[in-house]
């Protein structure tokens, strides 16, 4: 007869087997509807763009991808894309590391207005910053003399601009969590400001440094409205090259080959900055430094974020006057044409307003939803070396619309999605979609921090006490994330109120959004719609400048730890 503890021993055993391969069903149970709108809607797509490409006439044509690659112009565009996203990242990460001291660990009046003013370029439609750097530099503009209108340097201005802020709030996260202790031992010792910083604070927030360099090179790389808005035809990005190639030249097999190399390096700088931000850096540290008032040392600092924050108002600013021009002088004569058919545009600007907001916040619920979901799958603590694989799989896999071109994701809906069961061309819902994916690694990147952090023994107690897993969310996970989430829908409704690349392709001419109509305003010839497009892109940084506003309120420090 069997003994009994043996019995329980076995009924142990059988029970952590049955957890074993529970847990894991339990996960993908999670993942599928993410894993299947991301399937639909993501790599359907994009797959169908390649193919598109790579099949010609019906036969698979992978020798053309060689061809392509062997163009003198796809080497002239390459070089341009490596050489101005590295550029544009290494000025970026020099005027970001200051401002991020300064606004993260110095106390002084203004400073939240200030860190809020330097966080506002990162939301701002790409296609009003090229507009606004194009009336800044233009032979009209402040800076005209400089002939820089239509240079490279122009494009290198408008993408540091837009960028700098991806650094100062990744690596101020990090820097305002920061234990003190160690640079305050080393200057006791005599160390003087610059060996502390060099052989004690930088070390430590090397990690920082490098995810958020490499993540600017990312959306250097991959912008659309700035490189297209300042360079034309005449200096192409790969992302630029992609839409002119499917658009005007309609060769599909040379966008193809673009996109899937440039699909290739994504995936690859997704790969580093994964590992880089699985290495622990400054913001998990338990004695966090508070602000102190500036010293005599700081001073280089704060005048390097006074330097910044006048490179980030000028262009702004410049924007705001040309809107307020006109024939007779200054007026608001721009702002009331807005509300106006005519011209250009088959619906008044206000129309596309309406139609921005709609669409924005259809794809902010969407992008919270599917973000939500992502971030309890990829956070839940790993028992295996199984299940934490499967979680680094699908963290990957969530995270690939942060870089594959969002012309590749447009053109890739229109000729995929035209046709039953899926034929959803037409459907309002597109557009929405659309911009919820290029929103969707901003809320996995702002949550995955916050409920990281959440000692997973609450939850366990939670359980035990019969909690579900939906009542175990709202118990324990929902107090610590409200806010965050908050954040995150912000930033979704930002990024979908100027989303470009993709909604150029999809917003139909009766229905189209605000930067599509700012493009085309400014395609346009006449002094009238250049200046209702400064004004409408005034309107739309205005927008995107009350909702960082209102995400620099939460204060949310996981906010643009990408």
């Amino acid at each position: 007869m069997e003994r009994p503890d043996h019995a329980m021993t076995l009924a142990g055993r059988a029970a952590a087997r049955h957890r074993g391969v529970s847990r894991p069903l339990a996960l993908l149970a999670l993942a599928a509807l993410p894993g299947a709108v991301l399937g639909v809607f993501f790599v359907l797509p994009v797959s169908g763009m390649v193919a598109r490409g790579f099949w010609t006439d019906g036969a698979f044509d992978p020798g053309g991808v060689a061809e392509v690659l062997g163009r003198p112009r796809v080497h002239r565009v390459l070089w341009f894309t490596v050489w101005s996203a590295s550029a544009a990242t290494a000025i970026a990460v020099v005027l970001g590391l200051p401002a991020a001291y300064a606004l993260h660990r110095l106390e002084f009046p203004g400073r939240r207005l200030v860190r809020a003013a330097l966080l506002v370029p990162f939301v701002l439609p790409t296609v009003v910053v090229g507009v606004a750097f194009r009336e800044l530099l233009g032979e009209s503009g402040p800076l005209g003399g400089l002939g820089l209108d239509g240079t490279p340097w122009a494009i290198l201005a408008g993408l540091v601009f837009f960028n700098a802020a991806v650094v100062i709030r990744t690596v101020g996260a990090a820097w305002e969590g920061l234990d003190s202790r160690p640079a305050e031992a080393a200057a006791a010792l005599g160390a003087g400001p610059w060996r502390v910083f060099r052989t004690v604070t930088l070390p430590t927030l090397r990690p920082a440094i490098a995810s958020a360099a490499s993540v600017v090179f990312l959306f250097c790389a991959t912008s659309f409205g700035v490189v297209l808005t300042l360079g034309g035809l005449r200096y192409a990005s790969v992302e630029t090259e992609i839409y002119l190639l499917t658009t005007n030249l309609l060769d599909l097999q040379a966008a193809a080959a673009l996109s899937v190399l440039q699909i290739v390096v994504v995936v690859g700088l997704l790969l580093v900055s994964a590992r880089l931000r699985a290495i622990p850096d400054a913001a998990v540290r338990r004695l966090p430094a508070r602000p102190h008032r500036p010293r005599r040392s700081d001073l280089p600092q704060l005048a390097a974020t006074a330097l910044l924050l006048a490179l980030v108002a000028g262009p702004i600013a410049t924007l705001v006057a040309g809107s307020l021009r006109t024939d007779d002088g200054w007026g608001l004569a721009h702002y009331r044409a807005l509300d106006e058919p005519g011209g250009a545009l088959l619906v008044p600007v206000t129309d596309a307003l309406a139609t921005s907001l709609r669409t924005a916040v259809d794809a902010t619920w969407m992008a919270l939803l599917l973000g939500g979901l992502v971030a309890l799958v990829v956070t839940r603590r790993s028992r295996g070396r199984a299940e934490r694989r499967l979680r680094g799989l699908l963290d990957g896999f969530f995270m690939l619309p942060l870089g594959v071109s969002a012309v590749t994701l447009g053109f890739g809906f229109l000729i995929t999605l035209d046709r039953p069961p899926l034929h959803l061309r037409d459907s309002a819902l597109l557009v929405p979609l659309a911009q919820a994916l290029v929103a969707l690694p901003l809320v996995v990147r702002t949550l995955v921090p916050v409920l990281g952090g959440v000692d997973d023994r609450l939850r366990q107690a939670a359980a035990s006490l019969g909690a579900g897993p939906a009542r175990s969310v709202l118990t324990v996970d929902l107090p610590v994330v409200w806010r965050p989430l908050l954040a995150a829908g912000g930033f979704a409704f930002a990024a979908s109120l100027g989303e470009f690349g993709a909604t150029a392709f999809l917003a139909r001419d009766e229905a189209p959004t605000l930067p599509v109509v700012i493009f085309r305003l400014i395609g346009h010839p006449g002094a009238m719609n250049y200046g209702m497009a400064l004004a409408a892109s005034v309107v739309l940084a205005a927008l995107t400048a009350g909702v960082m506003l209102l995400v620099e309120r939460l204060r949310v420090p996981s906010v643009g730890g990408f």
